[in-house]
C-alpha cells in the first residue's frame, strides 16, 4: 500500500483523466491496431509531422522560434522553409522517401527547418550527438548509411577524414536550401507509422545505439504532453489561456529538443532559442528581453539559472513554470525553484520515460513527489505498465521488479541491432526500460536503474534513495551516488557531493545527515566532497560511470 493510498487528491486526479479521454472529448481514446497490436490511442490526431506543420501554419506570422542571434520564424515562415529545404534536399542532393539525413550541429535555425524539411518528404533525420568526437561522428554515420550529413563548421573540424558521404557544412552551403519560398510541400503519402527519426541513447555507458521514432511516435509524445496541461488546468479549475513563452535551452539531437521544436507547431507557443555556449548572465538577459514566462532547459541549465546572481533581474511573476527535461526533477532542483519563485510553490512536477518509450510513460504533479519522492505517477492514457521478475514473468502489486511498458508511441526499435532489439522488446511491443520499480494503488514508483543498483552484503540498494535524502541538505548543490568494490561486502556505497559555496559542511556530517532516514547499510561508506559541478551529457543526466571511474582511484573523505 502506497502513501498516497486513499487521498482525495488522487481520486480527483483519476477523475480529471477519465473525463478528459471519454468520447467526445478533446483527449478522447479508442481500441485500434498498431503495428500488429491492440492499443488504445488518441482517435483525434494528425497523421504526420507534415500535417503538424500545414496546420500549424494556420498561425501566420506569428513567432514560432525565436533565436538569440535576432533570427525570427514565423509560423507561415517555417512551412514555407521547410518546403524550400525538401525541395532543395530532392533536387540537389538526390534525397528520397526513406533516404537517412544526417544532422550534426549545435542548436541553430538550419537544424529546425531541416528538420521540418526531412519530416515534410517521407524522408529520415539522423540527430548525431553535437557533442561528439570525430570517430563518434563516423560510428553514427556507419550505422546510419545517410543519403547526406548536414554539419556545422566545428563538427566538420572535429572530422579526422573525409566521411564518404555527400556534406553540407551549414554556414557554407545551407542558405540557398531556403531560398525557394514559393516551392510546394512534397505530396509523398507518408504512413503514420513510417521512421522518421533516429535518436541516440544517451550512452552514459557503451557505445549510443539509435532509436528509432516513427511520426505516430513523435505525434503521441506530444499529445500526451499537452493531456497533461490540460489535465493540470482541469484540476485547478482553470481554462486554457495563451500558452507560456518558453526558454528552449535543451540540445536539439535530445527528445526534449525534439518536444520543445514540434510543440510550437502544434500550438504550445512561442520558444525562445539560446545559441552558443550556455552562459546563464546572457541566458537570463534573454529571458528578460524577449518576456520569457517559462524557463525550461535540462537540470544542469535550470541549476545555473537559479544559481546566478543574474536570475535577480528576471521579474519573479513573470515566471509561471520552471520545467525539467532530460532527467528527474530533483528535491534540490525544487528546493531552488521553489526559493526564487515562491509563488511556484508545489508546481513543479516530473514526467517519466525514455527515448526508447517514446519520450513518456507517466507524470507527477508536485504534490505526488513530496508525499513520495519515487513516485513517478500513473501511466498515461495510451500507456501500459507492468512489472516483471528476471525470467519476464509479471509481478504482483508492490512487488519490485524490472519496469516495463508499451503504448503506440514506443520506437520502432533499435537502428540495424538486433540485439539489443532482443534485449530491450519483448512480445506485445513491450519495451524493458532499464529501471527497477513496483506499482501500487496504479502509480509507478521508480527505485533505480538496473546498471545503479548497488548490492552491499546482498542487500539491494537503490541510489536514487541516498541522493534525494542528501539533496535535502541546505549545502548540498548535487550529488551522485554509486557502488565501488568491496573485498568482503561485495559494494560500498560512494557519494560525490558538490556542496555550497563557503559550506563548512563535513563527509561526517553529510554522514549523519543520511544516517538520520535511512538504514545504516544504505548511508555511505565514502563521502568525496567537491565544489565543481559534477560530469553530466548534453542531456544533463550525471555520467556516474565518469565518476565511478575516478572512484577506482579516489577514496577521498573530505
Amino acid at each position: 500500500m502506497s502513501a498516497l493510498h486513499g487521498d482525495p487528491r488522487l481520486t480527483a486526479f483519476q477523475d480529471a483523466t477519465a473525463s478528459l479521454v471519454a468520447a467526445g472529448q478533446p483527449f478522447a481514446v479508442a481500441d485500434e491496431d498498431v503495428r500488429g497490436e491492440r492499443m488504445r490511442v488518441f482517435t483525434s490526431r494528425p497523421r504526420s509531422l507534415r500535417e503538424v506543420l500545414t496546420s500549424g501554419a494556420a498561425r501566420g506570422e506569428d513567432d514560432c522560434y525565436v533565436f538569440s542571434d535576432g533570427t525570427r520564424i514565423t509560423f507561415r515562415g517555417i512551412e514555407r522553409q521547410a518546403a524550400s529545404v525538401a525541395a532543395a534536399l530532392a533536387d540537389r542532393y538526390h534525397v528520397q522517401a526513406g533516404d537517412r539525413v544526417a544532422v550534426c550541429a549545435a542548436n541553430c535555425p538550419e537544424w529546425i527547418q531541416l528538420f521540418w524539411g526531412v519530416a515534410s518528404m517521407r524522408a529520415v533525420l539522423v540527430a548525431m550527438n553535437g557533442w561528439w568526437t570525430g570517430a563518434e561522428m563516423h560510428n553514427a554515420l556507419e550505422l546510419s548509411e545517410p543519403a547526406l550529413v548536414v554539419m556545422d563548421e566545428k563538427r566538420f573540424a572535429r572530422l579526422d577524414h573525409d566521411p564518404a558521404v555527400p556534406t553540407l557544412v551549414i554556414e557554407r552551403d545551407f542558405a540557398p536550401l531556403v531560398r525557394d519560398l514559393d516551392a510546394g510541400l512534397p505530396t509523398t503519402p507518408i504512413d503514420e507509422d513510417d521512421p522518421f527519426m533516429l535518436i541516440f541513447t544517451s550512452g552514459t555507458t557503451g557505445r549510443p545505439k539509435a532509436a528509432v521514432l516513427s511520426h505516430r511516435c513523435v505525434i503521441g509524445y506530444l499529445q500526451l504532453q499537452s493531456f497533461i496541461s490540460a489535465r493540470s488546468l482541469a484540476l485547478a479549475g482553470r481554462s486554457p489561456g495563451a500558452p507560456p513563452k518558453r526558454l528552449a535551452a535543451f540540445p536539439l539531437f535530445h527528445v526534449s529538443g525534439l518536444s520543445a521544436t514540434v510543440s510550437s507547431v502544434m500550438g504550445a507557443g512561442t520558444t525562445v532559442w539560446p545559441l552558443g555556449r550556455f552562459n546563464p548572465e546572457t541566458v537570463l538577459d534573454l529571458v528578460t528581453r524577449e518576456r520569457v514566462t517559462a524557463l525550461t532547459g535540462a537540470t544542469t541549465h535550470i541549476i545555473r539559472l537559479l544559481d546566478s546572481p543574474a536570475v535577480e533581474t528576471v521579474e519573479t511573476s513573470s515566471i509561471v513554470q520552471v520545467g525539467v527535461g532530460g532527467s528527474a526533477t530533483t528535491p534540490g532542483v525544487v528546493r531552488r525553484a521553489e526559493a526564487r519563485f515562491p509563488h511556484l510553490k508545489g508546481t513543479m512536477s516530473t514526467g517519466y520515460g525514455s527515448t526508447e518509450t517514446g519520450g513518456l510513460v507517466s507524470w507527477a504533479p508536485g504534490w505526488m513527489l513530496e508525499a513520495a519522492g519515487d513516485c513517478v505517477g500513473p501511466p498515461l492514457p495510451t500507456v501500459d505498465v507492468r512489472i516483471t521478475d528476471s525470467f519476464g514473468a509479471p509481478v504482483p502489486d508492490g512487488v519490485e521488479g524490472n519496469v516495463e511498458a508499451r503504448s503506440p508511441i514506443v520506437m520502432l526499435g533499435y537502428w540495424h541491432n538486433e540485439a539489443a532489439n532482443a534485449e530491450t522488446m519483448f512480445p506485445g511491443r513491450w519495451v524493458r526500460t532499464g529501471d527497477f520499480g513496483r506499482v501500487e494503488d496504479g502509480l509507478l514508483f521508480i527505485a533505480s536503474r538496473r546498471r545503479d543498483l548497488i548490492i552491499r552484503g546482498g542487500e539491494n540498494i537503490y541510489p536514487f534513495e541516498i541522493e534525494n535524502r542528501l539533496e535535502e541538505h541546505d549545502d548540498v548543490v548535487e550529488v551522485a551516488v554509486f557502488g565501488i568494490e568491496h573485498d568482503v561486502l561485495g559494494q560500498e556505497v560512494k557519494a560525490v557531493v558538490v556542496t555550497r559555496p563557503g559550506s563548512s559542511v563535513t563527509a561526517d556530517g553529510l554522514r549523519a545527515w543520511c544516517a538520520d532516514a535511512l538504514a545504516s547499510y544504505k548511508v555511505p561508506a565514502y563521502v568525496e566532497l567537491r565544489d565543481a559541478p559534477l560530469p553530466r551529457n548534453a542531456t544533463g543526466k550525471v555520467m556516474k560511470h565518469v565518476l565511478a571511474g575516478e572512484a577506482a582511484n579516489t577514496f577521498v573523505e573530505e
